[in-house]
C-alpha cells in the first residue's frame, strides 16, 4: 500500500520502491547505471536527513521533502561535502524526477512537488569542449603499427570509434550483422535505451574494414551473423572486448603517439575521441542537426550544449574575415584576439 493505514500519509519507502525498481527500468526503460544514479541520489538526501537533520530513517516522510529542507540540502552538499556544482545538480534533478513521479500517483503530493521544482543549484562552469588537433589524431590512430594481428585489430578498433563518432559501448556491442560494406557504406549502432541508429562510413574507413575482415572473419557467410566484430579468444572461442580493454588500447596508442607528437593528452579516454568526430565535422561546416544524429543525441540541446561555440581559430578566421584589409594583418595576433576579447 502506498499510504500508511494508521496516518493516512503516503509512504515515502513504497513510492522509492516503485519509482525505482517498476517505474524506471520499465516506464522509462532506464540503464542499470542510470537507475543506480537515482538511488544514489535518493541515499543521499536520506543520509542528510538522518546525519544532519536527525531523522530516523524510519519517520521519513514526504514532509521532508519541502523547500527547507532541500535548500539546506543543497547547502549541505555545497559546504559540508564539497560537491561540485554538476553533481549537486544532477542530484537535485533526481529528487525532482521523483516528486514528479510521487505526484502524478498521488494528488495530494503536487504542492511538494511544486514547490520543490523552483529550486535552483550553483551555476556548472562550462568548461571548453576536450578534442583532439588533427596530428594528434592522426597520431594516435597510427600508432598501433599493425606488426602483429592484435596490433591490427587494434588499429581498426581506434579507426572505427573515431571515424563513427561511436561510445565505446555501441563500439564493443558490434557484430557482423550490424555491418554493411555495400555502397552506401555503413553501420549500425546501438546507443542507450536500445535505440539504434545507422551512421555512414567514410571510403578509407570501409578499405580498412575488408582488409580487416579478411583477416579476422574469414569467409563471412559461414560466421553466425551475431559473431563480435571486435573479440579476443576465450578458450578457442571469439568474445567481444571489454570497455576497459578499449581504453587499455587507446591509452596505448596515446603513449606511443606522444614520441612523435608530444601534446598528446596525457587525460585521453575514448569519449574524447567521440567528441574530436564531431568537433571536425562541426568545423566543416556541418549542421548541428546532423551531428546530433551522428551522436545518438535524442535532444538537439545536448548536442549544442557541447559543440555548439566557435573555436579560437574558427574565431580568428570570421574576425579576421570581417576586418578590411587596408592597414590589418592576414590574421590576428594572440595578444590582439586578447584585447578584443577584453572588450565590454
Amino acid at each position: 500500500m502506498k499510504r500508511d493505514p494508521a496516518t493516512d500519509q503516503a509512504n515515502v519507502w513504497v513510492f522509492a520502491r516503485d519509482f525505482l525498481h517498476a517505474y524506471l527500468p520499465n516506464v522509462r526503460g532506464l540503464s542499470v547505471k542510470t537507475i543506480e544514479a537515482y538511488r544514489i541520489s535518493l541515499e543521499c538526501f536520506l543520509v542528510f536527513l538522518t546525519d544532519h537533520e536527525h531523522v530516523e530513517r524510519a519517520h521519513v516522510t514526504f514532509d521532508h521533502f519541502d523547500r527547507s529542507h532541500l535548500k539546506a540540502w543543497l547547502t549541505w552538499m555545497n559546504t559540508d561535502r564539497g560537491y561540485a556544482p554538476r553533481t549537486i545538480t544532477l542530484r537535485l534533478s533526481a529528487i525532482k524526477a521523483f516528486l514528479s513521479y510521487a505526484a502524478a500517483e498521488d494528488l495530494t503530493l503536487i504542492a511538494v512537488h511544486q514547490a520543490a521544482q523552483t529550486l535552483k543549484t550553483p551555476p556548472t562552469a562550462k568548461a571548453p569542449i576536450e578534442y583532439l588537433t588533427d596530428d594528434e589524431t592522426r597520431a594516435v590512430l597510427a600508432a598501433h603499427t599493425g606488426k602483429t594481428s592484435k596490433s591490427r585489430r587494434n588499429r581498426m578498433l581506434l579507426i572505427l570509434l573515431y571515424d563513427t563518432a561511436a561510445r565505446v559501448g555501441e563500439i564493443t556491442a558490434l557484430t557482423l550483422q550490424n555491418l554493411s560494406l555495400t555502397t552506401p557504406g555503413h553501420v549500425t549502432l546501438t546507443g542507450k535505451r536500445n535505440k539504434t541508429r545507422v551512421v555512414p562510413l567514410s571510403e578509407k574507413t570501409i578499405e580498412h574494414l575488408h582488409v580487416y575482415l579478411a583477416e579476422f572473419h574469414p569467409n563471412p557467410a559461414q560466421l553466425p551473423a551475431t559473431r563480435p566484430l571486435f573479440y579476443s579468444l576465450h578458450h578457442g572461442q571469439p568474445t567481444r572486448l571489454s570497455t576497459d580493454t578499449v581504453s587499455a588500447v587507446l591509452k596505448k596508442a596515446a603513449e606511443s603517439a606522444r614520441d612523435h607528437c608530444p601534446s598528446v593528452p596525457t587525460n585521453i579516454h575514448c569519449h574524447m575521441l567521440r567528441k574530436t568526430k564531431a568537433m571536425d565535422l562541426y568545423q566543416q561546416g556541418i549542421p548541428l542537426p546532423i551531428i546530433m544524429r551522428l551522436l545518438g543525441h535524442e535532444n538537439a540541446s545536448t548536442t549544442q550544449a557541447f559543440y555548439a561555440f566557435a573555436t579560437l581559430d574558427m574565431m580568428r578566421d570570421a574576425i579576421t574575415a570581417a576586418t578590411p584589409t587596408t592597414d590589418a594583418p592576414a590574421r590576428l595576433t594572440e595578444d590582439t584576439l586578447t584585447a578584443l576579447y577584453s572588450l565590454r
